[in-house]
Order: structure tokens, then C-alpha cells, then sequence
């Protein structure tokens, strides 16, 4: 089952700008902290933002602070992980996860490439 629609990735040059969407498909994304990982091949998955349910609470891998932002439209359903400023080492799969104590729903990723 898809869980969430996501939207927004590509390749950009180095300095460029993303935004990514994640729509949730199956359920009320309200209650749920929301999180944006990425993973390359070979390394572990990181942590890269996180914002909480009322949109209260944010967190941000040290390496993109002042570049990325996250924010969340209950309305919607929808979570958004704005990135400016990019890097080469920004290139992930970029996946968005709903998270509450006994159950959590994941996206399929979304590739964002970073080159010149």
C-alpha cells in the first residue's frame, strides 16, 4: 500500500533549489511526528529533518541548517522539506516517514541529484 505521494525531486547544479512533497495517502498525517531521511548507496541512512505534529518542533542534521527547512499542512496532509543553497553531498534518495508510538508509514523515496 503507498502511504504517501511524493513530489519534487530532480537534479539541480550545485547552489540550486528543491522542494520536496510528501502527501499522505492512507491515513491522517496530523497525530504523527513527520521525518525526512536520506541514504546513499553504500552509507546509512541519515536523519536530515524532523518537525512535530503541531509543527512546533523542528530539527535539522547539522550539515543543512540555514539551508533546509521543514514544514507541515495539516489541512493537506502534506510535509514539505524546502532546500536551498545545495550541495554534491546532498545527492540521497530523500524519504519522508510519519512516526507515533506503535506505528510509522514511510514514503518510497524520492531521488534529488546534486552535479555540474
Amino acid at each position: 500500500q503507498v502511504h504517501f505521494v511524493e513530489s519534487g525531486g530532480g537534479s539541480v547544479r550545485p547552489g540550486g533549489a528543491l522542494k520536496l512533497a510528501c502527501t499522505a495517502s492512507s491515513f491522517t498525517f496530523a497525530p504523527y511526528d513527520i521525518y525526512w531521511s536520506r541514504q546513499v548507496p553504500g552509507k546509512e541512512r541519515e536523519l536530515v529533518a524532523a518537525i512535530g505534529s503541531f509543527g512546533d518542533r523542528t530539527y535539522f542534521l547539522d550539515s543543512v541548517k540555514g539551508r533546509f527547512s521543514v514544514s507541515r499542512d495539516n489541512t493537506q496532509n502534506t510535509t514539505y522539506l524546502e532546500m536551498n543553497s545545495l550541495r554534491i553531498e546532498d545527492t540521497a534518495v530523500y524519504y519522508c516517514y510519519a512516526k507515533k508510538p506503535g506505528r510509522e508509514y514511510w514514503g518510497q523515496g524520492i531521488q534529488v541529484t546534486v552535479s555540474s
